[in-house]
C-alpha cells in the first residue's frame, strides 16, 4: 500500500455558511490581535534600543571622573563616577553583559534597530493582508445576511 500525501483541500469562502464564516472571522480577529500586540512589543523594543543609542552618545570623554546618576531601575538612580568613558557594558540578552567600546556599542544597537525595523515591515505587511482578508470576509457575511433577509 503506497503512502498517500494528503493535500489540504481548499474551500471557497463563499461556500461556507454563516456559522462557519463566524468561526473564520473569530480566528482572523484573534490572529490580528496577536499580530498587533507583537507589532506594539517590537515598536517598544525598537524605542528601547534607540534610547540606548542616545545614551551611548551622551557619554563624553571630558566627563571622566564626574559624578553621574546611574539607573538601577526605571525610577531609582544612585550617584556614581564615570571612570571609563570609552567603554560601556552592553546587555546582549538573557542576562549576559559584554564590555564594548562606544563605537562597538553604537553598532550593536544600530544593528538591533535595523533588524527590528525589517521585522516591523514584514509584520506590517502581514497585518495588512489579514485585515484585507477580514474585510473581504465581512463583506461576504454581510451579503449572505442580506440574501437571507431578502429570502424571508
Amino acid at each position: 500500500m503506497a503512502a498517500s500525501s494528503a493535500q489540504p483541500q481548499q474551500i471557497a469562502i463563499t461556500d461556507l455558511d454563516l456559522p462557519q464564516l463566524s468561526d473564520v472571522r473569530r480566528q482572523l480577529e484573534e490572529e490580528l490581535s496577536h499580530l498587533t500586540n507583537s507589532f506594539t512589543q517590537l515598536k517598544q523594543a525598537q524605542a528601547k534600543f534607540k534610547s540606548c543609542i542616545d545614551n551611548v552618545g551622551e557619554i563624553k570623554l571630558q566627563n571622566k571622573g564626574k559624578t553621574i546618576l546611574v539607573p538601577l531601575t526605571n525610577s531609582l538612580y544612585v550617584p556614581g563616577k564615570l571612570s571609563d568613558p570609552e567603554n560601556v557594558i552592553v546587555d546582549v540578552g538573557t542576562g549576559y553583559y559584554v564590555k564594548k567600546n562606544r563605537s562597538q556599542a553604537l553598532k550593536h544597537y544600530e544593528t538591533k534597530v535595523d533588524f527590528i525595523r525589517t521585522n516591523l515591515e514584514t509584520l506590517q505587511d502581514t497585518i495588512q493582508k489579514k485585515q484585507d482578508n477580514l474585510n473581504y470576509l465581512l463583506s461576504i457575511i454581510q451579503s449572505k445576511l442580506q440574501a437571507q433577509t431578502q429570502a424571508t
